[in-house]
């Protein structure tokens, strides 16, 4: 009897651990440069044209040392007109996740999100994830 509840022991602690982990989210890396350019910005997200102000920071997702074609990202902070954002389904208080580099920059929330605003700044191959800040005019935009 004791190898029966010692073997549904050791059974239920694997289920337990298998059910429990999630594959790790692919690492965030880059050089660490803070940018404040806009052009790059602009011309992979057009709907930033009339951006006034921006930090970013830029890189590639997961381990360079693995073959095959790389994943960007690049995370935003930017500020635009009052007349460019439209409150569409902008809902929420989620906080950005965005690089410990950028993180010292985010204004202070709480943020709207919603996929009116995500496809608003999504293009050309760019799945992005933006949050707009209450009472300002600041964007912050994560992408890859």
């Amino acid at each position: 009897m004791a190898a029966v509840t010692r073997i549904a022991a050791v059974a239920l602690l694997l289920l337990a651990t298998a059910c429990d982990s999630a594959p790790p989210a692919p690492r965030k890396s880059g050089t660490g440069e803070l940018r404040t350019d806009l052009d790059p910005l602009v011309k992979r997200f057009p709907a930033l044209a009339g951006a006034t102000k921006a930090v970013w920071m830029s890189g590639t997702l997961g381990d360079d040392r693995v073959p095959g074609p790389s994943t960007y990202w690049i995370d935003a902070i930017v500020t635009l007109p009052q007349t460019t954002i439209t409150d569409g389904d902008v809902q929420g208080t989620e906080t950005p996740a965005v690089v410990e580099g950028l993180r010292g920059h985010l204004p202070a929330g709480p943020y709207r999100t919603g996929k009116s605003l995500d496809a608003m700044f999504s293009s050309q191959g760019w799945q992005t994830t933006a949050y707009l800040v209450e009472n300002t005019v600041v964007l912050v935009a994560t992408g890859q």
